[in-house]
């Protein structure tokens, strides 16, 4: 979420020190991979990204299933960069993997050392899996927010002087979870202003911000697949418009996003059904797909779909005619989102991927004020996931952690938990950033848990065709502070409500 400069500004201003901003220290050999990112890019393919201080001819990434024997290797020519970045972004795809398979790769430098994940499992492996959900996530230490908790981390290593808490639990629980989705808000380097030693160094300041948050989450994102997609804080250099004008060309319009995700997330997936409308309709919806802006992808049990809150619908809060007035995109068509995310929804056989997540940055269910609901949001997407029997709504935005009951219109679905037809919704913006937690304020009638004391994010546990658990987490701790389980029978091959 953004704020009103000369509100969130002044509480900064006596605690901060008059100093330069903190670039990460660049390398002697400028091919030396930073900032590691590991995504799902097919069913049976990843796609490794990697910024270095160079341009690369060749992008390559040499892996196999051991340490020893790295017999493969895959490469591009993708080496780009943006003005004013001092980086530019690497990738490479990892083809023909071995579905649910421990693979090690080492990406081609003379800098660089070997590393591991866990390949997709298959559309249609019916094995439990965990996938947690991380939303609202910015940089640790003196440029964003310090925690008082002082466990230290676990491999992976992350810097235990920062004493992490979201990011130091997520290296904890590195073998409880397969993946990860971030729908939106990374690193908060455009609050850059909000540290008053910045006002001389906008575009630096943004910089350094950016480059030091991936390199705290590259031992996360360089283990785990790790599923991206935008929210208002990759939007523009600044939340404030007026601020706009003091930042580069380069970093407008969602550039610094595009610049490390476009060429790393999947277009949606062929379809795994044998019906062959669902075919024909996956089909289009790949064609219609503009990741990493809004795309899907299948794992196992689960057919996720990423979308996009900000721009490419009517009223887009981050669009040409959106309240937030950042001015972006549009990124495809008219209405190509909203005709590709009918097209993706209506293709999803249930018996391969029973269960159907739909990820996006802002909610329209909230608790709190009016302003932390998105009615253009609402009106966009809230009938299609009715109409095709969405399971799972996951948002973020608001800086807490929050549950509702399945609830459609506003009113909440008299099935429950129980095979209901509405969506379960769920806030999982509380993992930290600069700007704070949010206060959970007043409850709608169907909420069913919010938590604002403490840094926490989700876990979705995918038990079986007909179980879903979701779980809060605290992060210093571990603690569970929520969870409840989403019944469906999913009786139904193909959802039209």
């Amino acid at each position: 979420m953004g704020g009103i400069l000369s509100l969130k500004l002044l509480p900064f201003v006596a605690g901060c020190a008059f100093a330069g901003v903190s670039y990460p220290k660049i390398p002697t050999d400028l091919s030396t991979p930073f900032q590691q990112r590991l995504a799902v890019y097919g069913p049976d393919a990843v796609s490794v990204g990697w910024n270095t201080f160079q341009q690369l001819e060749q992008s390559c990434v040499h892996y196999g299933l051991s340490e020893n024997n790295l017999n493969t290797k895959a490469c591009s020519s993708l080496s780009s960069t943006y003005d004013p970045s001092r980086t530019w972004s690497n990738v490479a795809v990892l083809t023909g993997l071995t579905p649910a398979t421990t693979y090690y790769y080492k990406i081609e430098s003379t800098n660089s050392t070997i590393g591991h994940f866990l390949s997709p499992r298959t559309p249609g492996d019916k094995t439990a899996f965990n996938m947690d959900v991380i939303i609202d996530l910015g940089v640790y230490g003196k440029d964003g927010f310090t925690s008082k908790s002082t466990k230290k981390d676990t491999i992976p290593v992350v810097e235990p002087e920062l004493n992490h808490t979201t990011i130091g639990r997520l290296a904890q629980t590195v073998d409880d979870y397969e993946l990860i989705i971030h729908p939106g808000d990374f690193a908060y380097a455009d609050d850059w202003y909000l540290k008053f030693a910045n006002l001389l160094d906008g575009k630096e300041a943004y910089e350094s911000i950016v480059e030091q948050f991936y390199d705290q989450l590259a031992p996360i994102a360089g283990r785990k697949l790790y599923m991206a997609s935008p929210g208002n804080h990759e939007a523009d250099c600044s939340e404030i418009p007026y601020l706009n004008n003091l930042c580069p060309k380069g970093q407008n319009n969602f550039t610094e996003f595009m610049h490390r995700y476009e060429k790393t997330m999947p277009q949606s997936f062929v379809s795994s059904s044998s019906n062959p409308t669902a075919q024909t309709l996956a089909r289009k919806a790949r064609s219609l797909s503009k990741p990493p802006f809004w795309y899907s992808f299948e794992y196992g049990m689960a057919h996720v779909v990423m979308i996009d809150t900000e721009t490419d619908f009517p009223k887009a809060p981050s669009g040409k005619d959106g309240s937030a007035k950042l001015n972006g995109g549009p990124f495809g068509t008219e209405n190509q989102q909203l005709e590709f995310l009918e097209a993706d929804l209506a293709s999803v056989d249930r018996t391969v991927t029973p269960w159907v997540v739909v990820a996006g940055h802002r909610p329209w269910y909230s608790t709190g004020k009016s302003s932390n609901i998105c009615g253009p949001c609402q009106e966009a997407f809230e009938g299609l996931f009715y109409q095709y029997g969405v399971d799972l709504g996951v948002f973020g935005h608001v800086h807490n952690s929050q549950r509702f009951a399945p609830v459609v219109n506003g009113t909440a679905d008299s099935n429950g938990m129980h095979n209901p037809k509405a969506p379960m919704y769920i806030v999982a913006g509380g993992p930290g950033n600069v700007e704070g937690l949010s206060d959970v304020g007043s409850k709608p009638a169907y909420t069913e848990f919010a938590y604002a004391d403490d840094y926490s994010y989700s876990t979705l546990r995918f038990l079986d065709e007909q179980h879903l658990q979701v779980d809060f987490v605290k992060s210093s701790t571990g603690e569970i502070l929520d969870s409840s389980t989403l019944y469906k029978e999913h009786a139904t091959d193909f959802v039209k409500q």
